[in-house]
C-alpha cells in the first residue's frame, strides 16, 4: 500500500510514499564532541517504482545545505523542503525533471547538534579518573530518531545495507554496527574508520559511538566475537556482564537453530541513556548499571538484571533485527518475545533464582494496568511517532510476553520453539504482522493459535476465572476483571458483550477417593462444567501459575486451598493465590482483613518471591490505614517479617542459596523500616557502618537492606553521609542505591533537598524515575507531588520526553481524594503528547487506590 502525503482521505500523514524504496546507505559522519555538533554525507541508494516529480523521506532537527538526485550519468541538484510536524524532508529537481522507474542514487550533505535529550546522536559526559569531564557521542533511534542522525527512509519496512564511515580524533574509539574493515590518520590528524556493511535491516537498528572509550578482549562464542565497551577506566567491572553474553548468545543460537545474523556482538556501556538497553544490530547500547557490575558488591536482583537485559537485547538480533514487525502497532512481536527469551534465557543461566516464579512480580504490573478502563490492546493503531513513544510499556512487554509464556505452557516448549524456528526461518530479513507469528505456530502445533490468541492481543483486559465445586468436578466461568469505571464508584469483575477470552486453564485437583487429577482445557464461553471424575476436595485453577488470568474459588474452596497452600502448592502457585486475594482487595471484592489473615495464615513461608508479594501488600495497606490501622499493622510486619528471619537466620551462611540471601534482605528491610524494629535498626547502623568503613565484606543483600533501614530512620548526618557516597560511588549499581535510598529520609527539609537534587544534578537518565518514586514516599509524597507541579516547565524541558510520563506514574501514591482532584485537573491542562494514554492510566488507577482508602482505612486494624 502507498501512503503519499496529499493522498485520499485517510492516509496516514506520517507515512512515507512507497514511490521510491531505498537499498543501502553509505554514511559518512565528523561528530565535534566538544562543539557538540555533527556533519555528515549520506548516499541512499534507491529504487523508483514509477515516475514521481520529488523524493520524501524523513529528517528532524538537521540542517541539509545541499543534495542531488542522480539516475544514471544525469545529475540534477534538488531543492530542500521540510515538513516539521510530520518530520518529513522532500527533494525535488530544480529543473522540475521527472524521476523515472529505475536506480536512483540521493546525496544530501547534513548537519546537526549532538543534542541533550537522550535521542537521535546525542552527547553523554562522564568524569574521568583525573576528574576531567569527558563527552561520548552516541545513538537512540528507536522508534524514530534515526531521521534526527542522517536524512533516510525511517520507517521498519523500508530495510537497507548500511555503510558507516566516521571520522573522529584519533585517540577516540569509535564503534558501529559493523567491525572496522579499515582504518587511516588523515592530514589533520584524525581518524577515518569504516565499518563494514550490515546486513538487510531497519534504520532504528543502526549505531554509531565515539569517546573516550575502551574494549575488552573478545570472548569467541561460536566464531563470533563478543566484547564489552565502556568508559575508560571501568574494565573491572565487565567479568560478569561478558559470561552472561556469552552464555546468552550460546544458548540463543540452540534455541533459535538459527546462525548469529550479524558478524560482531559489541555490548555498549554509556553513562546517559534513556531507555534500559537498545538492541542496535551488533552494536548494543545499555545502562551502565544493566551491565557493568562486581559481582562481590551487586546484590541477587541487581545480577538478575545485568542477565535479564543482555539476554533481552540479544535475544532481539533474531526476533525484531533479522524479522522485524511491519508498522509500529506490531511492536509487541519483538519486545513481548524478547522479554519472554529473557526469563527463558535467565532461567538457563541460573536455574537457582527461579526466574519464571519471578515473572509473576513482572506479570502483575501488567494486570494491574490492564485491570483498568482505560487500558488498550497490547496491538492497536499506530500513526503518529508520539504514539510509537507511546507503545513502550508494560502491556507491550510484560502482558505480551505472559500471554506468550501462556501459549508456550498449553502447546508445550518443543512445538512451540519448533514454530519459532519455522517463523524467523520463512520470514528473514523481512518483515512481519501478529498473524505470521500465529500461523507459524499453528503449522507447527496443529493448535488453532490464531482464534485463541486473537483476543488476548487485539482486546484489552483479562478475565477471571471463577471456581465452584459441582457432583462431578467443577464448574468454572469467566468474566472480565476491572478495578473500576471512569464514574468513579469502584467494582470488581464486570462483563460486556466481547469481555470473552479462549483461556488456556490448567487444573490440579484432589478428589475424595483421595486421587490427584490434572485437565487441561480451553474456556471459550461463558461457563462449563470440567468433570474430573467426583467431587474435589481442593483444586487448583492455573496450575502452574503460567495464565495471564486472575482465579476466584467460591464457596470454601478458597478455604481448602489455603489451608494446605504450603503443602500442596507450588510457590508459583501461592503467589497467584496472595496476588489474586490483594487485586480483589483493591477491586472490593474482598477486605483488607481477608488478605491479613491470608498473609497469617502463610507466616511458614519460604519463598522469596512469596514473601515480596505479603509484604508489597501489607505496605500497600498500611499506606492507607488510619493511625491505629498503621499501628497493628508496623506490628503484623514486624512479627512476620522477624519470625521469619528466626527461621532464616540473621547472618547470611555459606554457600546457602541466593534466593535465601535475597530474602533476607527483603525480611530484614520490613522488620526495619515498616516494622520499626528497633534491634533490627541497631544491627542495620552496625552493617552500614562496617560496609563503609572497613574492608570486610558484607553480603551484598543484607548491605543494601540495612542502607534503606537506615535512611528509614534516618538524621541529617546520616543524610550528608549517603549524599558523599553517592557521589563516590564505585560501581553504577552502588550509585543508584544510595540515590534511591536518600529519598527514604522523612523530614521534609533533607526530602526537599533530595528533589532538588533530582532535578539539577542527577543525570537525566534517573531523574524522571526518582521524582515518581518520591510521590510514593510514605509521609512525603503531596511534597513531591508539589515539586513536580510548581517545577513541571523546567522538568519537562529538561528531561527525556519518553521519561515524563514513568516521572507521573508516582501520582498513584497520593491517595486522598483532595489530591486526586487537583492532579486529575492539573493533567487536563498540561498534557503529556508521547504518553497520554499512559497518564491517564496513572490517574485512574490514583483515584482507584482514592476509593481503597475510602472503603478500607477505618477498617484495618
Amino acid at each position: 500500500m502507498t501512503f503519499l502525503p496529499d493522498g485520499p482521505p485517510g492516509a496516514n500523514p506520517y507515512r512515507l510514499p512507497r514511490d521510491v524504496l531505498p537499498a543501502r546507505y553509505d554514511i559518512v559522519i565528523e561528530p565535534d564532541l566538544d562543539a557538540a555538533r555533527f556533519v555528515g554525507k549520506v548516499v541512499i541508494s534507491a529504487a523508483v517504482q514509477a515516475p514521481v516529480d520529488s523524493v520524501t523521506l524523513n529528517a528532524a532537527e538537521l540542517d541539509c545545505s545541499s543534495a542531488t538526485l542522480q539516475q544514471g550519468d544525469r545529475v540534477v541538484e534538488a531543492g530542500v523542503s521540510f515538513d516539521a510536524d510530520t518530520e518529513r524532508m522532500t527533494l525535488q529537481p530544480i529543473d522540475g525533471s521527472q524521476l523515472e522507474p529505475g536506480d536512483i542514487q540521493i546525496s544530501c550533505a547534513f548537519a546537526g547538534m549532538l543534542n541533550d535529550q537522550l535521542r537521535g546522536f546525542y552527547r553523554s559526559t562522564f568524569v574521568d579518573e583525573t576528574g576531567a569531564t569527558r563527552t561520548v557521542a552516541t545513538t537512540q533511534f528507536e522508534s524514530t530518531n534515526a531521521r534526527r542522525a542522517f536524512p533516510c527512509f525511517d520507517e521498519p519496512d523500508l530495510k537497507a545495507v548500511f555503510g558507516v564511515t566516521m571520522i573522529v580524533p584519533a585517540d577516540l574509539l569509535a564503534v558501529s554496527c559493523g567491525e572496522v574493515s579499515s582504518s587511516e590518520i588523515l592530514a589533520d590528524g584524525r581518524r577515518r574508520d569504516t565499518f563494514a556493511d550490515t546486513m538487510l535491516m531497519s534504520t532504528y537498528l543502526m549505531a554509531f559511538v565515539v569517546g573516550d572509550l575502551e574494549a575488552t578482549e573478545p570472548v569467541d562464542v561460536g566464531g563470533v566475537p563478543l566484547r564489552i565497551v565502556h568508559v575508560r577506566g571501568k574494565s573491572n567491572l565487565t567479568e560478569f556482564g561478558l559470561e552472561a553474553g556469552a552464555f546468552a548468545l550460546a544458548w540463543l543460537i540452540d534455541y533459535y537453530g538459527i546462525s548469529y545474523p550479524g558478524t560482531k556482538v559489541d555490548l555498549i556501556a554509556v553513562p546517559d541513556f534513556a531507555f534500559g538497553a537498545m538492541e542496535n544490530m551488533g552494536a548494543i547500547t545499555f545502562r551502565e548499571t544493566l551491565l557493568l557490575a562486581d559481582p562481590q558488591k551487586a546484590t541477587t536482583a541487581e545480577l538478575l538484571r545485568i542477565v535479564d537485559v543482555v539476554a533481552h537485547e540479544l535475544a532481539h538480533m533474531w526476533f525484531g533485527n533479522l524479522v522485524t514487525m511491519d508498522w509500529w502497532n506490531g511492536i509487541w512481536l519483538k519486545e513481548a518475545f524478547a522479554t519472554f527469551m529473557q526469563v527463558a534465557t535467565t532461567d538457563a543461566f541460573r536455574p537457582e533464582w527461579k526466574r519464571w516464579d519471578e515473572f509473576s512480580i513482572e506479570r502483575g504490573a501488567a494486570f494491574d494496568v490492564d485491570a483498568l478502563s482505560t487500558t488498550r490492546p497490547v496491538e492497536y493503531e499506530v500513526i503518529s511517532p508520539a504514539d510509537a513513544e507511546g507503545m513502550y510499556d508494560v502491556l507491550t512487554y510484560e502482558k505480551g510476553a505472559a500471554v506468550v509464556r501462556m501459549l508456550e505452557q498449553y502447546l508445550g516448549a518443543d512445538r512451540f520453539a519448533a514454530g519459532v524456528q519455522h517463523y524467523l526461518e520463512r520470514h528473514s530479513y523481512a518483515n512481519t504482522t501478529t498473524t505470521d507469528l500465529w500461523d507459524a505456530l499453528e503449522s507447527s502445533s496443529g493448535e488453532p493459535v490464531r482464534s485463541v490468541m486473537d483476543g488476548w492481543i487485539f482486546k484489552g483486559g483479562y478475565p477471571i476465572v471463577s471456581v465452584e465445586r459441582h457432583p462431578d468436578g467443577l464448574t468454572i466461568s469467566q468474566q472480565r476483571f476491572v478495578y473500576s469505571n471512569n464514574a468513579g464508584s469502584a467494582q470488581g469483575a464486570v462483563s460486556g458483550g466481547d469481555s470473552l477470552w479462549s483461556v488456556p486453564v490448567m487444573i490440579r485437583a484432589h478428589l475424595g477417593d483421595g486421587t490427584t487429577v490434572e485437565q487441561r482445557l480451553l474456556l471459550s464461553g461463558t461457563s462449563t462444567v470440567v468433570n474430573l471424575g467426583g467431587p474435589v476436595e481442593w483444586a487448583v485453577v492455573n496450575s502452574g501459575g503460567h495464565g495471564y488470568y486472575r482465579v476466584r474459588y467460591g464457596g470454601d474452596l478458597l478455604g481448602a486451598v489455603a489451608r494446605q497452600a504450603l503443602e500442596v502448592l507450588a510457590p508459583i502457585e501461592r503467589y497467584g493465590l496472595v496476588d489474586d486475594t490483594y487485586a480483589a482487595v483493591v477491586a472490593g471484592d474482598a477486605s483488607a482483613a481477608e488478605f491479613i489473615e491470608l498473609v497469617t495464615d502463610l507466616g511458614l513461608e519460604t519463598d522469596l518471591h512469596v514473601w515480596q508479594r505479603m509484604i508489597w501488600g501489607l505496605k500497600g495497606l498500611h499506606a492507607i490505614a488510619e493511625a491505629p490501622g498503621q499501628a497493628a499493622l508496623e506490628v503484623l510486619i514486624r512479627d512476620v517479617a522477624t519470625t521469619a528471619l528466626g527461621v532464616l537466620g540473621f547472618e547470611p551462611q555459606p554457600g546457602e542459596p541466593d534466593l535465601d540471601r535475597e530474602l533476607r534482605g527483603v525480611l530484614f528491610e520490613a522488620a526495619g523500616g515498616r516494622g520499626r524494629d528497633e534491634l533490627v535498626r541497631t544491627r542495620a547502623r552496625e552493617i552500614f557502618k562496617t560496609s563503609i568503613g572497613s574492608s570486610a565484606a558484607i553480603e551484598p543483600n543484607l548491605a543494601a537492606a540495612a542502607l534503606q533501614v537506615v535512611a528509614a530512620a534516618g538524621d541529617q548526618t546520616d543524610y550528608e553521609r549517603m549524599l558523599d557516597l553517592y557521589r563516590s560511588a564505585d560501581t553504577p549499581q552502588s550509585e543508584l542505591r544510595y540515590l534511591q535510598a536518600l529519598l527514604l529520609f522523612s523530614q521534609r527539609d533533607l526530602f526537599a533537598r533530595t528533589l532538588e537534587l533530582f532535578a539539577t544534578e542527577v543525570r537525566t537518565q534517573n531523574a524522571p524515575y526518582l521524582l515518581g518514586a518520591a510521590m510514593t514516599h510514605l509521609n512525603c509524597g503531596p511534597v513531591a507531588w508539589e515539586f513536580v507541579r510548581d517545577q513541571w516547565d523546567e522538568l519537562t524541558s529538561r528531561f527525556p520526553q519518553n521519561s515524563i510520563s514513568r516521572m507521573v506514574g508516582g501520582i498513584r501514591g497520593l491517595h486522598t481524594r483532595e489530591l486526586a482532584t487537583e492532579v486529575e485537573t492539573f493533567f487536563a491542562e498540561h498534557e503529556v503528547p508521547q504518553g497520554a494514554l499512559t497518564v491517564a492510566q496513572h490517574i485512574e488507577k490514583m483515584w482507584v487506590n482514592v476509593r481503597l482508602r475510602e472503603r478500607e482505612s477505618a477498617r484495618i486494624g
